[in-house]
């Protein structure tokens, strides 16, 4: 895994595990990312990073009708 450093503002009153978490839920929402992998990025278990999605406005459904036909066929 590769590591990128950013600055950040002194104004922007964020810990450092909300931005791991916005990132990481981000691409996450995105596709860019699996579940697993998403909760890896912001350090935490896939349940745990799955339970918190909705604090940063992330739905853990897809929005993707494609996703959606292919999650009934395999229900």
């Amino acid at each position: 895994m590769r590591t990128i450093q950013l600055q950040i503002p002194d104004g922007i009153d964020l810990k450092d595990y909300d931005f791991s978490m916005i990132i990481a839920s981000k691409l996450y929402e995105d596709g860019k990312l699996s579940s697993g992998q998403a909760a890896e990025l912001a350090g935490l278990s896939k349940r745990a990073f799955i339970e918190l999605l909705g604090r940063y406005g992330v739905s853990v459904f897809s929005s993707s009708l494609l996703d959606l036909e292919s999650d009934i066929a395999n229900a």
